[in-house]
């Protein structure tokens, strides 16, 4: 492989470790990216080198993970995650590694990762070193676990919700063995952290192949946040825009659809989402159960009653359950920038307060103005809106 390919920064702390004579060898997605030929987003080395003495070797460090052998080395590129080759006892929680021994060799450092296209290292002279078939499965498009797959899952249980989501990702096929094994340890994934969980099911909502992600939910890898069996049709995620908030509200809609949640709400708070998106989603969701929008009048109407968060996420529960064209709507809505508060009014509160109105009657007169403009958004003019309030007062 060409060496030049490799970052200025992530080239340099190689060579720093080597020259202090010490293994380093850029390792895992970085080299399974490289191979794929695309540009990785992150770039990790494995060296023989102890976290302490790497901290010595370079001036700026951050000891992320000192004590599982791991600290950052920050470059002109970013920041490099070096870790110590390492040997790792029992998994007493499904997560972590009850103990962390620093005498293994780059081989076995390599066999303890999750699976084979992420146990590959880059030599010094550019040389693939694949101990575990990891070439071969990512020509194949294979996610296959390194060794036995029931004890890579049995070890750490995130390894499951990751088998998915590389799936998802990459586009590739989980292999038989690794799907068995997925499926038999499945509930194992209930002892994971709902930050974890989501993590990667967003993760997963925002691959190119979200369908992929089907296998969380019917190989019961997000059953303790269901309300009952679930075979959602993830196909239809395609027909929704690749970003956080539409696909996890076209995920809701799926799922209430198939009647496996009780409640987006309680689906999404479970699963510690920002309280933004939960607002949005529950919102969207009520749109969408109320009757969604038909014409622009509608969508004015309901960017004042919910908001244009709930209002993408309606789109997207529509898009997604119906391949409307919901959200097409909404945008062309969106790029009139439509009157949709009383802070959008023509007229300002200071204007009525200068007309004579006072009290709860500048709220009244705002609210009655607002209402008028929803329906005739041409008429948000400061003429137009101050005739409107002459004509209700000699009806007066």
């Amino acid at each position: 492989m060409d060496r030049t390919q490799i970052p200025g920064g992530v080239a340099r702390v190689c060579r720093t470790l080597r020259a202090a004579g010490f293994g380093a060898y850029p390792v895992g997605g970085c080299v399974r990216d490289l191979l794929r030929g695309v540009d990785p987003a992150d770039w990790d080395v494995t060296t023989s080198a102890l976290p302490e003495t790497v901290m010595a070797l370079f001036e700026r460090t951050v000891p992320t993970g000192v004590k599982h052998g791991t600290v950052t080395v920050l470059t002109e590129d970013g920041g490099v995650e070096v870790t110590t080759f390492r040997r790792e006892g029992g998994y007493a929680d499904g997560r972590h590694p009850d103990a962390v021994r620093f005498d293994a060799g780059l081989t076995e450092d390599l066999s303890r990762r999750d699976f084979t296209i992420n146990a590959m290292a880059l030599g010094p002279e550019g040389e693939i070193i694949d101990p575990c078939g990891g070439q071969s499965d990512l020509r194949m498009r294979l996610i296959r676990c390194v060794g036995d797959a029931e004890r890579r899952f049995r070890e750490d249980a995130l390894r499951m919700l990751r088998a998915v989501r590389f799936s998802a990702q990459l586009g590739f096929a989980i292999e038989s063995g690794t799907a068995q094994a997925l499926r038999k340890c499945a509930r194992r994934a209930d002892g994971l952290s709902a930050e974890r969980v989501r993590t990667e099911l967003e993760k997963t909502l925002l691959s190119p192949w979200p369908e992929r992600g089907e296998r969380l939910f019917t190989w019961g890898l997000m059953d303790k946040y269901l309300a009952g069996p679930a075979d959602p049709d993830l196909t239809v995620l395609h027909r929704t825009e690749a970003a956080p908030l539409s696909r996890w509200a076209a995920l809701c809609g799926a799922l209430a659809d198939w009647g496996s949640i009780r409640s987006v709400g309680d689906f999404l708070r479970a699963l510690r989402l920002d309280k933004k998106t939960i607002s949005a989603c529950e919102g969207g969701a009520a749109l969408w159960r109320d009757g969604p929008p038909w014409s622009a009048r509608d969508w004015r109407r309901a960017l004042a009653g919910y908001g244009k968060d709930a209002c993408i996420a309606a789109a997207a529960i529509g898009d997604a359950l119906t391949a409307g064209a919901y959200t097409a709507a909404l945008l062309e809505i969106l790029e009139e920038r439509p009157c949709c508060r009383v802070s959008d009014l023509a007229l300002r509160g200071r204007d009525l307060t200068a007309l004579g109105y006072s009290g709860t009657e500048i709220g009244a007169a705002q609210a009655r103005l607002l209402s008028h403009v929803l329906d005739h958004p041409e008429d948000n003019r400061r003429e137009v809106l101050l005739d409107i309030l002459k004509r209700e007062e000699a009806e007066d």
